[in-house]
């Protein structure tokens, strides 16, 4: 095969994303985009010069000159289409949310076949910062893990300039809110961490909508979370306490931190300049002491590049992506159970 040629179905913010990235790998030929808007995708390919222009995903999975397919639209079908792609043959890379539920995941595990198939929670993981922290965790200087820290909350910023997306914030189109948005890069991010291998036992969650002096500022119809907590607790007494939020009251905080017996690990998982892995190390003789183990420049053109990349170089190379529809049900199944646990408001299995 002399490249992978792509579709991209769906030319919104995401899939011009994935356009603008394709364009710039050698291995990927861009044959095809579609969009329910015709005038979207028409612009999307005189921007990125595709050859090709349909109005439907369904015309653009049956043409033969497609070998795989980027689904960059609303999670509500994305799970449907996959399936179709798998159908016609075609290698599929997901968005995230992989899908709305558990069983829209297994429903594509079990259509795939011998394809390849991904989704892109992956994408901080191809930060450099990624690999220094697992490396790190690999050397076992923390010694024995007992606590597992990330809290990522931000909060409303004013009236939005324009309104955001009505499914950001719909359960009946995208499965839910911050949890889905932003959950599976979280649990994507630390279950690849510990080579996922990290499994939560039970979990005990909270949710709550936007507060109601933000209301104003999101899309209407708006019914899915914007702040979500939990407790997670896994074997040989590892527990993770989980929070994210977006349209906040309070001030702005983004941090993870693993904590050992011998020591932690402070990081963030989005990139930005200057960014620094410390670790604060304990010592008998002097306390804790803090070093910085690596620092460097980050850009959110490296996380969206390395997703892309890595896909085009799975379906070259008849290897499954970063993460593959495996790993993303594990996800999904942590998010669902967190799902599971704010509704009934009690600790539920996963």
């Amino acid at each position: 095969m002399g490249g992978v040629r792509i579709g991209v179905i769906g030319c919104g913010v995401i899939g011009q994303v994935h356009l603008k990235f394709l364009n710039q790998n050698q291995l990927a030929k861009i044959v095809a985009v579609a969009d329910i808007r015709e005038e979207a995708a028409k612009e999307a390919a005189r921007r990125f010069g595709v050859p090709k222009v349909y109005t439907d995903a369904e015309s653009l999975l049956k043409d033969s000159e497609v070998d795989a397919v980027i689904l960059a639209f609303q999670t509500s079908g994305r799970a449907q289409v996959a399936i179709n792609a798998f159908f016609h043959n075609k290698h599929v890379l997901v968005e995230k949310p992989v899908a709305m539920n558990t069983q829209e995941v297994k429903e594509m595990i079990a259509a795939r076949g011998n394809l390849i198939a991904g989704c892109c929670s992956s994408r901080h993981r191809f930060l450099p910062s990624f690999q220094v922290v697992k490396s790190f965790l690999e050397s076992g200087a923390l010694g024995k893990i007992r606590l597992i820290r990330i809290r990522a909350v931000k909060p409303d910023e004013g009236p939005p300039k324009v309104t955001p997306p009505a499914w950001r914030l719909r359960r009946d189109l995208n499965g839910g809110g911050i949890l889905m948005n932003w959950g599976c890069y979280d649990l994507d991010y630390l279950l690849a961490l510990f080579d996922w291998q990290l499994r939560p036992k039970w979990v005990a969650a909270s949710m709550w909508t936007v507060p109601k002096p933000f209301e104003p500022h999101i899309a209407p119809g708006s019914d899915a979370e914007t702040h979500v907590t939990a407790l997670l607790v896994c074997d040989e007494e590892l527990t993770i306490s989980y929070e994210r939020g977006e349209y906040m009251p309070t001030a702005p905080e983004d941090g993870w931190e693993i904590i050992g017996e011998k020591g932690s690990l402070r990081f963030k998982m989005i990139p930005e300049k200057r960014k620094t892995v410390t670790f604060y190390e304990a010592s008998t003789e002097s306390g804790v002491l803090a070093k910085v183990i690596w620092q460097g420049d980050e850009t959110w053109d490296m996380v969206h590049e390395g997703v892309v990349n890595d896909f085009v170089q799975a379906v070259m190379q008849n290897r499954q992506p970063a993460t593959n529809l495996e790993r993303a049900l594990i996800v999904q199944q942590i998010t669902d159970a967190i799902y599971n646990s704010a509704t009934k408001g009690e600790p539920v299995s996963v």
